[in-house]
């Protein structure tokens, strides 16, 4: 019977420390009493420090701060309070979750905190005006698309977009897509299913949170030597926001303003060359759509297109009938 109460002495302490310490936070021997006695266990001090041993004999180790009075705590804990709230702000500024799914994720990143922890989280963390997906099965459509990516089969899938009345519409007539899954991808606050088409032989991109009636075919996935050669790294930064187009050698002439936000966005593989009048020269791969163009856009001349002439014709053109709809 000793042992039986022993066993549930310890497994409630262990819950006081977890809930209510760490490391800078601690509980003292009294504040640890009377949380196992409202926990309706008994207990006295010589016991916890038998107690404190068998945890850290576990590999669960509890520590002194060296204040007075003393005060124990939890020193190895999941995650830091900094830690959570990355995880925290990562799922709020996931676009591709509901707001519901959102709140249930947050609420459960937050149990893995102390209390003392929890209450810093909810000062720095805003949520407000971040826009959220409508679509509840987006986690199941993950498991389904590694399903198939594991199993090596055909995925099938129908795809939605919005109409002009903001109404969703099935797209492709409301007939099924059924191709090759390749690589799940996040970008900008949503997850991407990168597909390979047969009839088109080449990738295709489609929106995990749009994806519906999903499911895993009995048909064997293609394969073949660029879908076994598929870099993800180098695809993401050819598709600026998931969109196809014609990759291309891109020169562009950077003000020294605008260098954080090219780096940012093609990192350590753009060949820089320091022009010495406060300019670069920079030589990036990208893609020739109006995503790229819109992106140079925002920076106001302080990026221009040098070559390919090709690649400056387009920018020309993207901007010329972006003022026609101001003249």
């Amino acid at each position: 019977m000793a042992k039986e109460v022993s066993k549930e002495r310890l497994l409630a302490l262990l819950k006081i420390m977890f809930e209510n310490t760490d490391d800078e936070q601690g509980l003292t021997l009294e504040q640890i009493l009377e949380e196992l006695e409202a926990a309706g266990v008994s207990a006295e001090r010589k016991a916890l420090y038998r107690d404190f041993e068998a945890l850290n004999n576990a590999g669960i180790e509890i520590q002194r701060q060296h204040v007075k009075p003393v005060r124990y705590f939890l020193a190895k804990r999941p995650f830091t309070k900094s830690e959570l709230l990355l995880l925290i702000d990562a799922v709020q500024g996931s676009r591709f979750i509901t707001a519901r799914q959102s709140t249930s994720l947050v609420r459960s990143i937050k149990s893995l905190g102390s209390k003392h922890q929890v209450k810093g989280l909810e000062k720095h963390v805003h949520v407000g005006g971040r826009v959220k997906s409508q679509n509840d099965s987006v986690f199941r459509n993950v498991d389904v698309i590694q399903e198939a990516i594991a199993a090596k089969r055909m995925l099938s899938f129908k795809y939605t977009g919005y109409d002009c009345s903001a109404r969703v519409q099935l797209r492709h007539d409301g007939q099924p897509y059924t191709q090759t899954p390749v690589q799940l991808m996040y970008s900008d606050g949503f997850y991407y299913l990168v597909c390979y088409s047969e009839k088109y032989d080449d990738f295709a991109n489609y929106r995990v949170d749009r994806m519906c009636d999903i499911h895993v075919t009995q048909q064997r996935a293609t394969r073949n030597v660029r879908i076994a050669t598929f870099d993800a790294d180098e695809y993401d930064r050819r598709v600026f926001g998931m969109f196809s187009g014609s990759s291309v050698r891109a020169v562009l002439r950077v003000r020294e303003s605008a260098m954080n936000a090219v780096i940012d966005r093609f990192g350590k593989d753009a060949r820089v060359s320091d022009m010495g009048d406060g300019t670069a020269r920079v030589s990036v791969a990208a893609m020739a759509t109006p995503v790229f163009f819109g992106w140079i856009s925002q920076f106001a001349g302080q990026i221009t297109v040098e070559s390919p002439s090709s690649l400056r014709q387009g920018y020309a053109g993207y901007l010329h009938e972006l003022l026609q709809d101001y003249e």
